[in-house]
């Protein structure tokens, strides 16, 4: 059974998935980099970057789990000639969890004890994630959203998106939004802003900015990023 979620002309905007998804290869790209940077017993370092890279799996989880319980069943309820394709994602989200499994007690030993060893054998497990994770995110971007367009509602979408915004603490918040938005074009900007209300949208640009600016400085030990556009 086919059925379109919007008319044959209209379809749903998606690309603020793509946004999202060069956030997660440049945070998984960066992590393995921090990780082995950070000085044999320089606990107070490995603690920071720890917490970074908790926050960063957390998000990773939030935005599988939106696309599991919200996005998967409705494109194998209405695009069935797509159907072996979106069980491919979710294998391949089952090979991204069966990686994740063993991140969490890692990430905690090299905070605790940050030898070098422990910094090597977390940065090369991160570095085996993202080799699956990056295979996902780029299959996704070319065989699923265009099926998704088609078939899922502008208001279905919506709510993938405010599912993981959902289940952030209001700490969190700017800096998963300072990590969407730092490698975002001007345009990609103001698409992932429009949908949000004014104020949002204002703090965002003002002091959310100057948050995720501080954030990225203590976790990189670089000087802040410049203002967002």
């Amino acid at each position: 059974m086919t059925n379109l979620a919007n008319p044959a002309d209209q379809l749903t905007d998606v690309r603020d998935m793509v946004v999202v998804h060069k956030a997660f290869r440049r945070e998984f790209s960066l992590l393995p980099q921090l990780i082995r940077a950070v000085a044999a017993g320089d606990v107070r370092r490995a603690r920071r970057v720890a917490e970074h890279a908790r926050l960063v799996l957390q998000g990773l989880q939030l935005h599988h789990t939106g696309e599991d319980e919200l996005l998967w069943p409705l494109l194998l309820e209405r695009a069935a000639p797509s159907t072996q394709l979106v069980h491919r994602m979710e294998e391949q989200h089952h090979r991204v969890e069966r990686c994740l499994e063993a991140i969490p007690a890692l990430v905690d030993r090299w905070a605790q004890e940050p030898t070098k060893t422990a910094a090597d054998e977390l940065a090369g497990t991160i570095e085996e994630l993202r080799v699956a994770l990056v295979e996902h995110l780029d299959d996704e971007e070319v065989h699923i959203l265009p099926v998704a367009a088609r078939h899922v509602s502008p208001a279905e979408w919506a709510a993938l998106g405010e599912h993981g915004v959902a289940r952030m603490s209001p700490r969190q918040l700017p800096i998963f939004f300072g990590m969407i938005l730092e490698d975002a074009t001007d345009e990609e900007q103001a698409m992932m802003l429009a949908s949000v209300p004014g104020p949002v949208r204002l703090f965002t640009r003002t002091a959310g900015a100057m948050i995720y600016r501080r954030y990225v400085a203590s976790v990189r030990a670089v000087s802040p990023a410049g203002p967002a556009r």
